[in-house]
């Protein structure tokens, strides 16, 4: 089994390592990003959104 420290290369010569460094601390993700839309009311995202239509249809009567 590899060292953790030890340099990983792609085939491409990409060091794996720095690459998952890089993206762990780039920001959200893209699933992330929609949820977070879906939460504060973006377009089109209601299949993200935890709200019960039904609850709030039943309120807003």
């Amino acid at each position: 089994m590899n060292d953790y420290n030890e340099k990983q290369f792609a085939s491409s010569g990409t060091d794996i390592n720095e690459v998952k460094r890089q993206n762990a601390a780039s920001g959200l993700s893209y699933n992330e990003v929609k949820e977070l839309l879906a939460r504060s009311g973006g377009k089109g995202t209601a299949v993200y959104s935890d709200t019960k239509s039904d609850e709030v249809k039943m309120k807003n009567q």
